[in-house]
């Protein structure tokens, strides 16, 4: 049969399954060229491999970019890519049947994750996600007994770290929140407490080390969540439940609320400090419009502050210029009104702290801070300095035994050893049940 005359079948590539089923740039970035910028690290390689793997099955398991395990199997197994690194070292160990069967189930477990939790496909999702939080947090009153407003400037401040980071999950240490915060560090820590029992808060990971802070995830308490679905769902004249674990109320007046970006924005201010206007004139500051006057019983209802406190505290917004008072009804001053509401402006708050004699209070809790990390760098070190040095182990093969240039064996006593560790000569008979009747040479020796 003349075989020359039949049409030849013309051989195509086989197209890699992460361009027929497309991922997202930095998730393909990530299965092509590996984790290069270090970003799921762990203690030890094997950590570093499983949180990559983990990763990458949740990038392919998003809405519409759904893999079927054999197109994960290939990616990662079967196939020489940099992201798959422990997968394949996986089934090197333990067998190709093992390692598909632990991909499949980390596979399995991120579409149930995703299916439970929803995708976030974007940055402008997860910036929607972050507004979600703030919008439940401004619809809360928060009581200034009881740590409640420490705990609102310090969602305010990770709600601002949340939005650089383009997601729920970021990365701080205490004495940058607290500088944030415009607090000492121990009140810094115990708001992370309340916060995290509330379940406000995830400590996804502890820092470790000189540069490594603490890696937190920003949610809405579970039970929190449900209360405001059933409020939804409830009749305009039901009222809701309270809520005994959490101690928090709505605020009654939708109009009034106080503004969390306006917050971060001067909570950390010197003029603000507790010496200052404090906390309750920073909440009450982030109330006030430029436009719209709010009466000291709405500021009330939004803040929780006491009607006395209010009082006072916008009286001395009104004496160091940041707000105005016109037929009770209080005001933002002009030099900190921007596009959006409160827009802070450096001189009018400097001149503001000059007057209360808080200038250079935030300045110098930063020093203290940067101290404080230099001595707890150093003493890191000059503990690893004095850490209990490694002795050396004895030389159990004397010089003269082996010739160092010929490796010919001049001591007939150590035949049948092999002394290319002068430590630990190891006998080289494998049938032996035993070393030979007499002693080492080293032991002869002693």
């Amino acid at each position: 049969m003349n075989t020359s005359t039949l049409p030849r079948r013309r051989r195509t590539a086989l197209t890699p399954v992460w361009e027929r089923r497309r991922l997202s740039l930095r998730s393909q970035s990530l299965l092509l060229d590996g984790d290069v910028e270090g970003r799921y690290a762990g203690h030890n390689d094997s950590e570093s491999g499983f949180r990559l793997t983990a990763a990458l099955a949740l990038a392919c398991s998003q809405p519409g970019r759904e893999w079927t395990p054999a197109d994960f199997h290939h990616a990662l197994i079967y196939t020489p890519t940099p992201g798959g690194w422990w997968a394949r070292k996986l089934r090197e160990r333990k067998g190709g049947q093992y390692a598909e069967n632990k991909l499949t189930a980390m596979l399995e477990n991120a579409r149930a994750y995703v299916g439970t939790n929803g995708a976030i496909t974007g940055r402008p999702d997860a910036l929607e996600k972050i507004e979600e939080i703030r919008y439940v947090i401004e619809s809360l009153a928060w009581p200034t007994r009881g740590g409640g407003a420490v705990d609102h400037k310090n969602l305010s401040a990770r709600l601002r770290l949340c939005e650089r980071a383009g997601g729920l999950d970021h990365t701080i240490a205490v004495r940058p929140l607290a500088e944030l915060m415009g607090c000492a560090k121990s009140t810094a820590e115990k708001s992370n407490e309340r916060l995290e029992q509330g379940g406000w808060l995830v400590k996804e990971e502890v820092g470790s080390g000189k540069n490594h802070g603490t890696r937190w995830r920003l949610r809405v308490p579970p039970t929190l969540r449900e209360h405001l679905a059933c409020a939804a769902c409830a009749a305009p004249g039901q009222g809701l439940t309270p809520l005994p674990p959490l101690q928090l109320e709505t605020v009654p007046d939708p109009h009034t609320f106080t503004d969390t970006a306006a917050l971060a924005e001067v909570m950390a201010h010197d003029a603000f400090h507790h010496w200052a206007h404090g906390t309750s004139g920073a909440r009450l500051l982030a109330c006030l419009d430029t436009t719209d006057g709010l009466t000291p019983s709405q500021l009330q209802q939004a803040t929780t502050l006491h009607r006395t406190t209010v009082k006072r505290r916008l009286d001395k917004l009104v004496t160091d210029g940041l707000a105005i008072e016109r037929e009770d009804l209080y005001y933002l001053a002009p030099d900190l009104a921007g596009p959006v509401r409160l827009t802070p402006d450096d001189h009018t708050l400097a001149q503001a702290a000059e007057q209360q004699g808080t200038t250079g209070i935030g300045e110098r809790r930063r020093a203290r801070h940067a101290r404080e990390r230099a001595n707890y760098q150093r003493w890191i070190a000059e503990r690893t300095r004095r850490s209990r040095p490694v002795r050396p182990r004895p030389v159990l093969v004397p010089e003269g035994v082996v010739d160092p240039e010929t490796g010919e064996l001049l001591d007939e006593r150590w035949r049948g050893w092999d002394t290319s560790d002068p430590t630990r000569p190891v006998w080289l008979d494998p049938g032996a049940t035993a070393l030979p009747h007499q002693a080492p040479p080293f032991e002869q020796a002693a």
